[in-house]
């Protein structure tokens, strides 16, 4: 893999540890307004929010973070597949 390849893996293996932080707040309750999690939150949201609306309700349950980071894993590898020949 070559440098474009792996700073697209990079990224959004990254990114998609940030969705999975903002998984595991929801579960452990951490205070909304600490710097960390508004970080996160503002970082996620504009791309968990889209998917969110597509999808129907789930018993309270938000599917929205595995499907992006399945998503994801599907178009970098796209990418890495079409920047490495």
């Amino acid at each position: 893999m070559n440098q474009i390849g792996f700073l697209i893996a990079t990224l959004v293996q990254l990114y998609s540890f940030v969705i999975l932080a903002r998984v595991l707040m929801s579960w452990v309750q951490i205070d909304p307004n600490s710097s960390l999690a508004r970080a996160i939150y503002d970082l996620t949201e504009p791309v968990l929010q889209p998917v969110r609306n597509m999808l129907p309700p789930a018993s309270g349950l938000d599917f929205s973070p595995i499907i992006v980071i399945i998503l994801l894993q599907v178009v970098s590898q796209f990418m890495i597949s079409l920047f490495t020949g």
